[in-house]
């Protein structure tokens, strides 16, 4: 069973229903309900053209759901309509579906969580801890924008903004989630990129850029995390750096910064330190103040923190870390971190430990917990020594 086949698919199934009539929330339905036939017919008898198959499965599927609910003259005229089983001409419409799906009945938050479930593939779980909302308030806003769009006309399209949020956080949980769905997401802002020109689409490009080139030296052998620092920086992708530069410096002559080209902009500085030791951090707290007038987002201050305690001393770190609240997701990590460079062994052990418990992703958790145990065992061959 081809997993993978079927989520490629599923996109430019939804779009074709939805550009035949169907209404969004029940084109989604249909095609779900194509995907669980599939699942099951599938590892039988595979067919020769599985797009054609899931859209024809997929449009009948409407039509019996629609069946139960129209009058039957709409009815009759909805059969009229099916079309014939048979090859479908290959397109790809999903950056057309990031679109329709951003529609101007929805507000900007709801479209990126409906684009992110219905599109982008993501659980309603992973779209929750993106938006740092419980899971239960992001499902009924996920709900109440289906309840939004049904019956409305898919014929006018929402803004770039609103695209943009979406493919920034689709790349987000590709990066560093459990669904791989970087790679997608900056094929579809070269797109976007190519189709349009504007800044923040190409700052946006650039940011991905930048970030993906690190992707090869994240992760250890075995699976676990390697931090910035002590990545090995002749595994990063200096290609795709080079790129992300040029794309970025485009943007930047512009005149319009905006909040993605001022993340590129400090991913930039990142990438172009030879050693960590080298990265200039007081530009990157530059960055970060304009990131912050920009934004204003809480995420973006607690990251500013790691910086100032890199520029300034981890004292001020700690300063500035202290004026945000420690709800924040990454809060007590931070605060481990800034403990360690302070010298304060104890309380940067007791803070991973914390850190490692509300973890969302293993990954992060078992990083966080070999930080706590690296402390702890340093701790105790002290203690060893002075006795």
């Amino acid at each position: 069973m081809n997993e993978a086949l079927l989520r490629s698919l599923t996109p430019s199934v939804l779009a074709i229903l939805v550009r035949r009539g169907a209404d969004f929330a029940a084109a989604e339905d249909a095609v779900q309900d194509a995907l669980v036939e599939a699942v099951r017919v599938w590892p039988v008898e595979q067919p020769r053209d599985p797009k054609g198959w899931l859209v024809t499965v997929a449009w009948r599927k409407f039509l019996d759901a629609t069946r139960s609910d129209a009058a039957r003259r709409r009815r009759e005229n909805l059969v009229d309509d099916e079309p014939a089983p048979g090859p479908v001409a290959a397109a790809d419409d999903t950056l057309q579906l990031y679109f329709l799906c951003a529609h101007p009945s929805l507000t900007p938050s709801s479209a990126v969580a409906l684009t992110l479930r219905a599109v982008g593939g993501l659980t309603t779980r992973q779209i929750a801890q993106a938006y740092l909302v419980p899971e239960a308030t992001m499902a009924q806003r996920i709900s109440r924008a289906k309840r939004t769009v049904s019956g409305v006309r898919f014929d006018r399209h929402g803004d770039v903004a609103t695209v943009l949020r979406v493919l920034y956080l689709v790349f987000n949980e590709g990066y560093t989630g459990d669904v791989d769905l970087a790679a997608e997401a900056i094929r579809l802002t070269r797109q976007l990129a190519a189709a349009i020109d504007h800044p923040e689409v190409r700052g946006l490009l650039a940011l991905m850029l930048l970030h993906h080139a690190r992707r090869a030296a994240r992760t250890a052998p075995d699976g676990s995390l390697v931090p910035l620092a002590e990545q090995d920086r002749a595994r990063w992708d200096t290609e795709s750096i080079a790129e992300g530069v040029v794309i970025l410096q485009a943007a930047l002559a512009r005149d319009r910064l905006g909040e993605f080209q001022a993340q590129a902009a400090i991913a930039a500085l990142h990438a172009d330190a030879p050693a960590a030791e080298e990265t200039d951090w007081v530009q990157i707290v530059e960055w970060y103040d304009e990131l912050a007038r920009l934004t204003d987002s809480p995420v973006v201050r607690l990251n500013r923190a790691v910086a100032v305690g890199e520029a300034d001393g981890p004292r001020a770190g700690l300063a500035a870390l202290a004026e945000l609240s420690d709800s924040l997701p990454r809060h007590t990590a931070v605060a481990a971190y800034l403990h360690e460079r302070a010298g304060d062994l104890a309380t940067a052990a007791r803070l991973y430990a914390e850190a490692a418990r509300k973890a969302p992703h293993l990954a992060e958790r078992d990083h966080l917990t070999r930080q706590a145990a690296r402390l702890n065992a340093s701790r105790r061959n002290r203690l060893e020594k002075d006795t």
